[in-house]
């Protein structure tokens, strides 16, 4: 559902009354961050986390803050209540600013903030019937801990998968796993779960700090470290988890290697415990 508010700075103004400069660097060089904060019952699920990491990913691309971020967080709220949107996401985006096309930032930029609700369809097929995932090399850039807006290397990576009939890619650098295109990736071997590390191969998701924490209420062993694509191919189960997807049970990988996965119940305990923390904290 497209509508006609959007966010612009910390206004909820027309959309047809935002214009963005030619030479915004977001526009140039996709200098810039976002976020993306599930809609709930039209509640924005977790979203001081997701500022949070937000505030640190201008921090570690040296971007200035134009207001604080509970005055981002205030203007969300009213952009839900003009929207009217229930259940889909919120993207914020920051870009540096307007500056002459040159390659060298100055620091006297003037960030640019702009933002959107939209509705979206559910995600429920791949939560109850799981996902196939295309396994292709990650060739992304070196700091994936930034949420920026340089995402080509995932898009790449996310049609490739799509046209091969998979919902998402798992990438690896030299036959360890990092994490999906637009997602991060889980294996449980003998009722272990293992994830990659956070740092800078992967994006440290707020869906994937949640499940680590549901994880250690739960008594479910976890080991934050790289696994093979060996240790992929002869999992017991696979999910995958973001904003969009939540938990997402993976029950077949393809590409550079091959293989069939059950959804266990590790998966659906993570799941189901994920769904609880959401119904109680947008109905708080």
């Amino acid at each position: 559902m497209e509508t006609k508010w959007v966010l612009y700075g910390t206004e909820v103004v027309e959309r047809d009354k935002v214009s963005i400069d030619l030479e915004d660097r977001g526009y140039n060089f996709g200098d810039g961050i976002y976020e993306v904060i599930s809609i709930h019952g039209g509640k924005p699920f977790a979203l001081r986390p997701h500022f949070l990491r937000f505030v640190e990913s201008a921090r570690k691309m040296q971007i200035a803050l134009p207001c604080k971020w509970e005055d981002i967080a205030m203007s969300v709220e009213e952009l839900l209540r003009k929207t009217g949107v229930q259940d889909g996401i919120v993207y914020i985006q920051m870009t540096r600013g307007v500056s002459q096309r040159n390659h060298v930032y100055t620091h006297k930029e003037q960030a640019v903030i702009t933002g959107f609700a939209r509705s979206t369809s559910s995600m429920e097929e791949e939560q109850t019937n799981g996902m196939a995932c295309f396994v292709t090399e990650d060739l992304r850039w070196l700091r994936c801990d930034i949420k920026s807006l340089n995402l080509l290397g995932n898009i790449m990576a996310k049609r490739q998968a799509a046209d091969e009939g998979c919902q998402e890619a798992i990438l690896h650098r030299q036959w360890q796993c990092t994490e999906g295109s637009a997602s991060n990736v889980f294996i449980v071997k003998n009722g272990i779960v293992y994830t990659h590390e956070a740092n800078h191969y992967i994006l440290n998701g707020i869906t994937r700090q949640y499940v680590l924490s549901l994880a250690q209420k739960l008594n479910i062993t976890v080991r934050e470290e790289a696994f093979s694509l060996a240790a992929l191919e002869r999992a017991d189960e696979v999910f995958c988890t973001s904003t969009s997807l939540e938990v997402a049970p993976v029950v077949e990988v393809k590409g550079d290697i091959q293989a069939t996965y059950e959804i266990g119940q590790v998966t659906k305990t993570l799941q189901q415990a994920l769904q609880q923390v959401l119904f109680e904290e947008v109905n708080a």
